[in-house]
């Protein structure tokens, strides 16, 4: 077989909301820049459960800015507008934005393809190879074989940091216990009367709930239906089916989930159909392709996040972005989920770009779910605009390193910060 190598500055593993952000912001700062995706669709998340809205992105009720600012605006100039603000119907949770998605994935694409970024769909990374403390080079592999990526600055924008953890950078996965959080099959139902459908004022509809439960035709982890209003009109988005104790490292587990959970949908797409009024008339749609999984590994970084900077609105001298999210627990051991707020009300805090880089591998960095965080931080900092800004850090990190020829670990604070605002980002206030 033809051996086949390839060179670039920067290397981004996954094309998530993080991956998109790192690749984009490493080609605008003038970097070869290749992103590997093992998927046949950018966005993570958003191709995972199609729909998903972008939560958490304004804190204090003003957007965080940079490459989500500027996705956000592109689709909400369109004529009809593809996106909105609007105010999540759930507790605690602040604005979001609502979008189309396939108009949203298209627009990726095209960033990606603006800012230079070889994209290569259905690639995955297999196996670092090592040179002391420095990554020399990335085995990996498509359908017409294996190869080789050497590059000079890697990103592991993942989801499960595999090739870190292969790499040597420590990890933790789940919480304490070892507990993952549930993952999540979702869908759209299509053809919904809105105003009949969102008449009653509970946003989680557990009176209908209770009543399939006790009647053996919904399971019993659905208490809770989490539907939203969809971003066209008479779609509502179901983000109710989640599995417990799923090991989203494994793909055979991520496998049997899939097919259980997608049975659990058609069930409440039934159920919906049958007991909830406006939905009398709908039809299921937009079936995620594969389970949404919401955490695996946390590597270890310089700095680990902690729930107590977050309950103290801690603003970090480093801190790349600002975030406001819930403790947003999703069944991790139990069936119970929480969204309780994180800071006081109005408040914020930042998150550190020491939680994105490792303490020895000198030319690695991660971003999105992936990063340094304890279980209670975790569960705030993983919202899809702050991913993206993660990318954006380390995108632009990593051409701070390569011009000043540094570590990664060596990089300016300042000099990233001053790069970060001057690309829009919104940090709001700082210490």
């Amino acid at each position: 077989m033809t051996k086949r190598d390839e060179q670039a500055d920067v290397l981004v593993i996954g094309g998530g909301t993080a991956g998109f952000g790192a690749a984009v912001a490493a080609g605008r700062q003038g970097l070869r820049v290749l992103l590997l995706e093992a998927t046949t669709k950018i966005g993570g998340v958003m191709a995972s459960c199609p729909g998903m809205p972008w939560g958490g992105g304004y804190p204090s009720d003003r957007i965080i800015g940079g490459l989500i600012e500027e996705l956000f605006d592109r689709l909400a100039s369109m004529e009809p507008p593809a996106a909105e603000k609007r105010v999540c119907t759930l507790e605690n949770f602040g604005p979001e934005i609502v979008y189309d998605h396939d108009l949203a994935t298209l627009t990726m694409f095209d960033m990606l393809e603006e800012a230079g970024v070889r994209v290569r769909l259905g690639a995955i990374a297999l196996e670092p190879q090592m040179e002391g403390n420095q990554i020399r080079s990335i085995a990996c592999c498509d359908r017409t074989g294996p190869f080789t990526v050497e590059a000079k600055i890697v990103i592991d924008c993942s989801g499960d940091g595999d090739i870190s953890a292969k790499a040597g950078v420590p990890y933790t996965l789940g919480d304490d216990s070892g507990n993952m959080m549930a993952v999540t099959i979702s869908f759209h139902m299509v053809g919904v009367d809105w105003a009949r459908a969102f008449a009653d004022p509970d946003p989680y509809f557990q009176k209908y709930a209770a009543r399939g439960i006790a009647d053996g035709r919904l399971h019993p982890d659905l208490a809770k239906l989490y539907l939203m209003r969809g971003f066209h009109d008479g779609t509502v988005f179901c983000n109710s089916v989640h599995l417990r104790g799923v090991d989203g490292t494994d793909p055979l587990a991520v496998s049997a989930a899939t097919q259980e959970g997608r049975r659990r949908c058609l069930q409440v797409a039934q159920f919906l159909r049958s007991d909830v009024p406006g939905f009398e008339r709908a039809h299921m749609s937009m079936l995620s392709p594969i389970s949404g999984v919401r955490e695996t590994r946390k590597l270890q970084g310089i700095y680990r996040l902690k729930g107590e900077d977050i309950a103290q609105a801690r603003k970090f001298s480093d801190g790349i972005v600002a975030c406001d999210n819930p403790i947003d627990e999703v069944m991790r051991a139990e069936a119970a989920m929480t969204h309780d707020a994180a800071t006081a009300a109005g408040e914020y805090y930042t998150i550190p770009f020491s939680s994105l880089v490792p303490a020895e591998i000198v030319n690695l960095m991660f971003a999105g779910r992936i990063l340094s965080a304890d279980p209670v931080a975790f569960a705030s900092v993983r919202g899809m605009p702050q991913c993206m800004a993660m990318g954006q850090a380390t995108g632009t990190a990593a051409a701070l390193a390569i011009r000043n020829r540094v570590k990664v670990q060596n990089v300016s604070h300042d000099d990233l910060v001053s790069s970060l605002s001057d690309q829009g980002v919104n940090r709001l206030r700082t210490i």
